[in-house]
């Protein structure tokens, strides 16, 4: 039962050509345990906590050769007061993400994506949560690093039902009222809500120094609105319906869509808040080498 739960949202094609690629904090994290991160604490003394195993990317300083003469494998000595970062999976499960068909589905792309980040993130042996909210915060599966961690959170995405509306903006600002300073939190919906309340609840999280990045995920459909008509559109979150020939409406549609991407973009830069815009038709593997090639670009330039 576990297994097939697992390949709903963990392929292993996809595991296996991102293998090796590390997700870092942008800037200072807080933490307890991990050895590979900078922390903004100075002062302390540091005490030998653990192993784990050496992953590639890993800096060779920490390897401890000892243990390696004695097993024949790298491990990393880890220390307290070095840290470890948390990286929060937060989810929407709203009704709009419902739209789409199989692995082109918004949500079931985004909990891909979800799953595929965190199941990267306790290789690392670092912390991954996960929250879902839609007009509240839904289920959520609290900060762990084992491997165990990545089942829990399939369990969770397993019992989503998107059938309500969101109420966003105030569902991010409890979440950042729940979690500390200095952490990552990952959003992915299509941010149809409320823009400028959208941004207060960034401003929230910035303002406690956690890393933002949004995860922008929309259907081909919505992004070129290739339909030939007469088409009959029924809202997902809204008991409405208008027939109409697309043709009709592509041009205006188009726009109205590009003033939506461009305002989400603005918000984005001026709270220094990443944005990833999705199209749920490319390759996931693709996009995760991508991104995970990008931060690690920043992250050498810092």
């Amino acid at each position: 039962m576990r297994d097939s739960i697992l390949s709903r949202y963990l392929d292993p094609d996809v595991l296996s050509r991102v293998a090796g690629r590390h997700i870092e904090p942008r800037g200072l994290v807080v933490g307890n345990l991990a050895g590979s991160h900078k922390s903004p604490l100075s002062g302390f003394a540091v005490e030998f906590a653990g192993h784990r195993e050496y992953v590639r990317g890993d800096d060779p300083k920490h390897i401890d050769w000892r243990l390696y003469f004695k097993r024949d494998k790298y491990f990393i000595k880890q220390y307290e007061m070095e840290t470890n970062f948390v990286c929060h999976l937060v989810l929407d499960v709203s009704a709009s993400m419902r739209y789409g068909e199989g692995a082109q589905q918004k949500l079931q792309y985004a909990a891909q994506l979800a799953t595929t980040l965190g199941h990267a993130v306790v290789r690392q042996s670092d912390r991954v949560s996960l929250t879902t909210f839609d007009e509240a915060l839904g289920g959520s599966v609290p900060p762990g690093n084992s491997m165990a961690q990545i089942v829990r959170l399939t369990e969770l995405l397993d019992s989503v039902k998107p059938v309500r509306k969101t109420r966003m903006a105030e569902c991010l600002v409890e979440f950042a009222g729940r979690i500390g300073r200095r952490e990552i939190v990952m959003i992915f919906s299509d941010f149809f809500t409320d823009l400028e309340a959208l941004e207060k609840s960034l401003q929230r999280m910035r303002y406690n120094h956690h890393e933002v990045v949004l995860f922008q995920v929309l259907h081909h459909d919505e992004l070129a609105f290739d339909f030939k008509g007469p088409v009959k559109f029924v809202g997902l979150e809204v008991p409405e319906a208008l027939q109409t020939q697309p043709e009709d409406l592509k041009r205006a549609y188009l726009a109205a869509v590009r003033r939506f991407t461009d305002r989400v973009d603005e918000i984005c830069r001026n709270n220094r808040v990443e944005r990833v815009a999705i199209d749920t038709s490319r390759d996931l593997a693709e996009l995760l080498i991508d991104y995970l090639n990008h931060r690690s670009r920043l992250n050498r330039g810092r």
